[in-house]
Formats: C-alpha cells, sequence, structure tokens
C-alpha cells in the first residue's frame, strides 16, 4: 500500500487547497497594492521559501547535470508561471475571487486538450465527460446572472 507521502492524489489534493488559500489570501492582499508588485512579492516569498527547502532536505544538484532540453522547458515553465500569476493578480484585483478562480482553472481543460494534441496522452470517453463538466461548471460559476 502506498503512503500518503507517495500519493500523486494526495499531494493533487493538497495543491487544490492551496491554490484555494492563494486565491483568498491573494485577494485581501491585492486590494491595496499594484496587481504586479504584489506578483513579485509573491515570487520572492516563493524563492525564500524553495530555497529553505531545499537546504533543508538538500535536493539542489549541479547545474551542469542538467540537459539543454531540461533547462528549455524549465525556462519556458517558468515564463509561462509568471504570465500566469501576472494574469491571475490582475484579475483578483478587478473581479470577485469566487468567479476569477474557476475561470483560471479552466487550465485544467486546456492541459487535458494540449496533453493529448502534444504529448500523446490518451483519454477516455469517460474523462472527456469529466473535462467538459470542469468547463461547464466554470463558465456556470463565473456567470453573474
Amino acid at each position: 500500500m502506498k503512503t500518503l507521502v507517495q500519493s500523486w492524489q494526495a499531494w493533487a489534493l493538497l495543491s487544490a487547497g492551496f491554490a484555494a488559500l492563494t486565491a483568498i489570501f491573494a485577494k485581501v492582499g491585492v486590494e491595496n497594492v499594484d496587481p504586479d508588485f504584489a506578483t513579485f512579492i509573491r515570487t520572492v516569498v516563493i524563492l525564500c521559501v524553495l530555497a529553505g527547502i531545499l537546504l533543508v532536505v538538500g535536493g539542489g544538484q549541479p547545474l551542469g547535470t542538467i540537459s539543454a532540453k531540461t533547462w528549455l522547458f524549465l525556462v519556458l515553465s517558468g515564463l509561462a508561471t509568471g504570465g500566469s500569476w501576472l494574469c491571475y493578480f490582475r484579475a483578483l484585483k478587478l473581479g470577485d475571487a469566487a468567479r476569477v478562480a474557476p475561470i483560471d482553472k479552466l487550465s485544467v481543460v486546456l492541459v487535458a486538450i494540449f496533453g493529448v494534441v502534444f504529448l500523446g496522452e490518451r483519454l477516455s470517453g469517460t474523462n472527456w465527460l469529466g473535462i467538459a463538466c470542469i468547463a461547464a461548471g466554470a463558465m456556470l460559476i463565473a456567470y453573474k446572472g
């Protein structure tokens, strides 16, 4: 039996919980500050926390051991993350957290589509139904009726 630490499902649920807290904390935090500056503060905090984790667990490795392909895709991922965060904080500045977060989570739908198109992943009809429900649910939550 897998331990909780080895379960991708447990880590994914924790990620969802932290993402929910991110939206709530960010909505309050961005209230009286420029959203780009708020993103900068958030990034500095994340860098400090990750540096501490790497020091404690010894998770670093020599930079020369990382392949050029890995560097390329990690840099692209970092740029995409930065773009996502900048857009997310601006959206939170302008809209309700309860409506912004579901639209942001349409990334789940896009990941499924991109995974199939670019990574060759296969999804069942049931999986596609779930993706359609996520998309419809996000739109219904975001709708201000």
